[in-house]
């Protein structure tokens, strides 16, 4: 077989093999926005109490951030193949099992075990893009891609939602998982490279992996739980105290272990460090302008599930083109240009939305800000976990990957959190036209807050390392694998 069609034959097969982890990406997406359009029906229809139904979200949120880094370091021990297959496995499961529920503490058991799927999941498809693809300009168009599912999936899963809530009732949210996450499991074994042998010399950090998840899990748990309990609760409180002892715990043990879950020295990659102070920041700015703009399409224009959903088209087709448009634009300028670029641009479209927020407002007035504001959203979202994976080596990907995923669930934890409560200072008391009128208030505040927190994000982003110019002193072969085509 010639050069050329051994090099067309690897670019097939990389295609077929992004395409497949586009779309694990985009299961996870679609599985954590999909509940929220059905929340009202699933709590009517299993006797959930106004207390209690947010947990049907929040076991999710809290499993899925709280195994991350478990789930980051074992993708380096034991393959990302495999965590990939067994993140798939754990999703079909616990959907069908959410699906039959009966019984509030069963759904929401089912949505703990679903946050563990993904919590193995996630980094496993953030390593295999890692290390499938040549960095450079091969690795870009794979995060452009993977990026594009990721935020298309969060629009794409309130549509869904919507639809299937309507016509199938509010199980079928979970139904629908089942196959996908079968078929996506099933292809993984033709298209992905099988997992090399463990390497036996490496051993698994068990005290060093329990601090971590049980301390991580206690921190989310609390920030999940504090905008209901009070930030002054019992619950809360001690979730944190056991939180911080048990993380100071960890990092002493990580400092004294031979060979860590989460080795230290990662911290001496400067792009890796400014990435996790870029996606905490992120996710606490744009990852809680979905929730604001659910609030004010349906509490304050009454928009029904479904319409919600359509509305959200114009952001998903401008997050879309923002994401395939930013990996090209990273290879021949860097990520850091473009990276603050897209806060930039960010800044600006979410300014203009807060601007055009009105509780007698058409939503054309909001389109031109939700077109701009997507474009830097999806540009930033896609760059900030490649530029997490520059210069990590290949057995220390999942675990960078897992760091950046967990600063992605405290970031926006921490931020929806804020900004709910600012949003809704000045509702208690509030009905009718003056709920309304004070809701639009309170989500403009929120908004005009997360345009400040874009600003901080891309002076954090300066700090992303200037691109290495060897492209003229690199080996003819070697410029050619960095720049083939996916």
């Amino acid at each position: 077989m010639s050069t050329t069609q051994n090099q067309e034959g690897r670019r097939k097969h990389l295609g077929l093999t992004l395409a497949l982890l586009a779309f694990a990406q985009l299961i996870i997406s679609i599985d954590y926005n999909i509940v929220y359009v059905a929340l009202p029906d699933i709590g009517s229809g299993l006797g959930f109490s106004a207390q209690t139904l947010q947990w049907v979200v929040s076991a999710y949120a809290v499993a899925f951030g709280g195994f991350l880094l478990l789930g980051g370091r074992a993708c380096d021990l034991f393959g990302p193949r495999r965590l990939f297959v067994l993140g798939l496995a754990l999703y079909a499961g616990s959907s069908l099992l959410g699906g039959l529920a009966g019984t509030p503490e069963v759904l929401i058991a089912a949505r703990a075990v679903q946050g563990i799927g993904g919590a193995f999941l996630f980094p496993a498809t953030l390593t295999l893009v890692s290390t499938s693809f040549a960095e450079g300009k091969e690795r870009n168009r794979a995060f452009a891609v993977w990026g594009t599912a990721g935020g298309s999936g969060m629009i794409v899963g309130s549509l869904l939602g919507g639809v299937l809530t309507q016509s199938l009732g509010w199980e079928s949210v979970f139904y629908v998982n089942v196959p996908l996450a079968g078929i996506a499991a099933l292809l993984a074994f033709p298209l992905i490279k099988p997992d090399a042998a463990r390497n036996t010399a490496r051993s698994f950090d068990l005290l060093g992996a329990l601090t971590s998840t049980v301390g991580i899990t206690a921190i989310v748990f609390a920030l999940v739980q504090g905008p209901e309990s009070g930030w002054a609760s019992g619950e809360v409180l001690g979730a944190l105290a056991i939180g911080v002892v048990l993380l100071v715990a960890f990092f002493v043990i990580e400092k004294k272990s031979s060979d860590p879950l989460l080795p230290l020295t990662l911290f001496k990659n400067r792009n890796l460090t400014t990435a996790v102070g870029v996606t905490f920041f992120y996710m606490a700015t744009f990852g809680t302008l979905l929730y604001f703009l659910t609030v004010y399409f349906q509490g304050v224009h009454g928009y029904s599930p479904l319409e919600t959903g359509v509305a959200f088209l114009v952001p998903m087709v401008a997050i879309a083109i923002g994401a395939q448009t930013a990996g090209g634009l990273a290879t021949k300028h860097g990520i850091r240009a473009i990276m603050v670029g897209a806060m930039v641009i960010g800044v600006i479209g979410t300014a203009i939305v807060g601007i055009t927020m009105a509780t007698d407002a058409s939503y054309w007035a909001l389109v031109p800000g939700l077109i701009i504001m997507g474009l830097g959203q999806g540009a930033g979202y896609t760059l900030m976990f490649g530029a997490a994976a520059i210069g990590v080596a290949p057995e220390d990907q999942g675990i960078a990957s897992g760091v950046a995923s967990t600063t992605q669930q405290i970031g926006g934890a921490v931020g929806l959190a804020v900004l709910v409560a600012i949003a809704n200072s000045g509702l208690e008391g509030q009905t009718g036209e003056a709920l309304r009128s004070a809701t639009t208030d309170g989500i403009q505040k929120a908004v005009f807050i997360a345009a400040a927190g874009i600003v901080i994000t891309g002076l954090i982003a300066l700090g992303l390392k200037k691109p290495e110019q060897k492209a003229q002193t690199a080996p003819a072969a070697e410029r050619e694998s960095q720049t083939a085509g996916v």
